[in-house]
């Protein structure tokens, strides 16, 4: 059990909502977590932590209005959209509870579970993640979502488990360490599969989106994908090294074979397509291995050049204490 009821205190449960143009959603959401909170009230408090990636619509007004009249609604607005994974990160840093669960807007994801993952929290697991047994989605993405995680999967250098999303509720321990790994462009799914501690899933169908429009496309799955790639394997570092050492072994062989033809035969004549070819294949061999050796380069430069993860622009139902230097 965690050591956190061994004192019979009351835990402080809070829910992580990173938004983005969900003026549609917002109220419906803000329904389900009321109820949530009323049937959960002998368990546990609730307080609703709202991260607003720069909307443009009125999804900050909303949010203000319900911070207004009730002070378990907590929000902070980002200067400009800084992205999904650092609106998650952010919003985990300024949560009080001894657990976060992270959701949402869409209510995909049903709230409920709450109940689920919090009776698996008590009983000590740190990490309590849902998996995907379905989702409404054409089988078109659906297919490229397999695949992709397979291939992010078999890459990494830790198991990462599939049909997971960012729906999940982690202790906060794990909070603590995530605080201190420095990456410029995170993915919390990957971070916090290869931290370790007491991780399970439980298993769920995925609801059809209330209102809005998903903000992944394929485009950005591909570049969230190449984050996971990068930022949890040196695969790509190690097959370009091997590839290189292929090409170059053939080379060899194939430059002895010419020269010992070249002897064999005197008249054989010089092979100008074949050095053509070559050539190309050589130039274009370069261009491939220097972009995967650039990709790494570049997320240590921008380490180095330590970017906030966030910058916050307004605050609501927060104190200035309670504001973190992100």
């Amino acid at each position: 059990m965690n050591d956190k009821f061994a004192t019979n205190e009351r835990p402080l449960i809070s829910i992580s909502v990173p938004v983005l143009n969900e003026e549609g959603n917002i109220q419906a959401l803000y329904s389900r977590l009321s109820a949530l909170a009323t049937n959960m009230q002998d368990k546990c408090d609730l307080e609703f932590v709202f991260s607003d990636n720069h909307s443009s619509d009125q999804t900050w007004l909303i949010l203000a209005k319900l911070a207004q009249t009730d002070p378990r609604v907590k929000a902070i607005r980002f200067s400009r959209n800084f992205g999904f994974q650092r609106s998650i990160l952010a919003n985990y840093l300024h949560t009080r509870g001894d657990a976060v669960m992270q959701i949402d807007a869409d209510l995909q994801d049903p709230p409920e579970m709450l109940q689920q993952f919090f009776e698996l929290w008590q009983e000590g697991h740190e990490v309590v993640y849902g998996v995907r047994r379905s989702r409404p989605e054409s089988f078109l993405i659906s297919t490229f979502r397999r695949v992709g995680y397979w291939i992010i999967d078999k890459a990494s250098e830790h198991p990462i488990p599939r049909n997971v999303g960012d729906f999940r509720l982690i202790d906060r321990r794990v909070i603590d360490v995530l605080s201190r790994i420095k990456a410029s462009s995170p993915y919390l799914r990957g971070e916090i599969a290869g931290l370790g501690f007491n991780q399970i899933g439980v298993p769920y169908d995925r609801d059809p989106r209330v209102a809005g429009q998903s903000k992944f496309n394929v485009t950005r799955l591909i570049r969230l994908g190449l984050t996971a790639v990068l930022n949890h394997s040196t695969v790509p570092l190690r097959a370009a090294s091997v590839l290189g050492g292929v090409i170059l072994a053939l080379s060899t062989l194939g430059a002895l074979y010419y020269l010992g033809y070249r002897l064999a035969h005197p008249d054989f004549p010089v092979g100008i397509a074949s050095l053509h070819i070559l050539v190309l294949f050589g130039v274009g061999l370069n261009a491939f291995l220097l972009g995967v050796i650039g990709e790494y380069i570049l997320r240590i430069y921008l380490i180095l050049r330590a970017e906030p993860i966030a910058i916050i622009e307004r605050s609501l139902n927060f104190e200035p204490t309670e504001l973190k230097r992100l």
